[in-house]
């Protein structure tokens, strides 16, 4: 096997490449606090296991035989083939990313009612500036994503299934379909976070209007100075009572995000420059 891999080195650099930028995207693995090694070798390891499926002679690579010698040269173009794998792997991890950005905006919407707004800090799982609550059910998101085996069914569905249905060539034609789906995914992406966010931003709505109103029928009793602890205690206890619906949501909202992988993995099949 190892022979095989230097004797088609290009190839081989092609699989490793795709796994590399697919895990430079995803949502832990995109870490700093991750080592960049240790993110190398694991795509190497990754394409180890996938390069015995490629083929130049049949499937998704044939596209790549004029570009690519059964010696193991190639030619200028291949810089741009293998800028296109790596695309590739780009949008695989990046709506997992979405995936997740949808429970950081989730607790971006509630945290504002809260207080919380200004307590926001850098996140090293989204990497982003965010407040708490979203730290939080970012948290459990990611908890919840190790637990059930979802990066396991990512790398062994999802990632080598695009082996076996894309190339680069399938960018390229069907970059309008591409531009769709990425634009539904975002509507989803508020959708989801409007789901989780509303029972808790309606209770609080609530509680605020309530002592709007009881501070003008009794000015000297000041209960806007008491709205924020009420507004902190009620949030909290709304989110101990969630959490068990929240772990079916984010069950559910893995589910619907991998189907729309395969959706996503099938529509750039379509034509795929074959």
């Amino acid at each position: 096997m190892l022979d095989q891999m230097v004797a088609h080195a290009p190839l081989f650099l092609l699989a490793v490449f795709r796994c590399f930028t697919t895990l430079m995207a995803l949502p832990l693995f995109s870490s700093r606090t991750v080592p960049r090694m240790a993110k190398i070798a694991l795509a190497l390891y990754m394409g180890w296991f996938i390069f015995s499926s490629m083929d130049l002679s049949s499937g998704v690579y044939a596209a790549y035989a004029r570009y690519i010698s059964a010696d193991g040269s190639f030619t200028l173009e291949y810089v741009f083939i293998l800028l296109g794998e790596g695309l590739i792997g780009l949008i695989i991890g990046f709506y997992i990313q979405v995936i997740f950005a949808a429970f950081s905006t989730a607790g971006q919407f509630f945290a504002f009612q809260m207080g919380l707004s200004a307590s926001e800090v850098y996140d090293s799982l989204s990497q982003v500036e965010n407040p708490l609550m979203g730290q939080f059910l970012n948290f459990m998101a990611m908890v919840f994503f190790l637990q059930e085996n979802w990066i396991q069914r990512l790398f062994l569905t999802g990632l080598k299934e695009s082996f076996v249905t894309l190339n680069a060539f399938s960018i390229l034609d069907n970059s309008q379909f591409l531009a769709l789906f990425m634009m539904k995914s975002l509507t989803i992406l508020f959708k989801d976070a409007l789901i989780i966010a509303l029972p808790i931003m309606g209770s609080l709505f609530l509680i605020n209007v309530t002592v709007g109103i009881l501070s003008k029928a009794a000015p000297q009793m000041n209960l806007l100075s008491e709205g924020f602890p009420i507004l902190m205690l009620v949030s909290y206890f709304l989110l101990f009572v969630l959490i068990p619906h929240l772990e079916e949501f984010f069950i559910g909202t893995f589910t619907d995000g991998f189907v729309q992988i395969g959706r996503l993995v099938s529509g750039l099949k379509a034509s795929g420059g074959m």
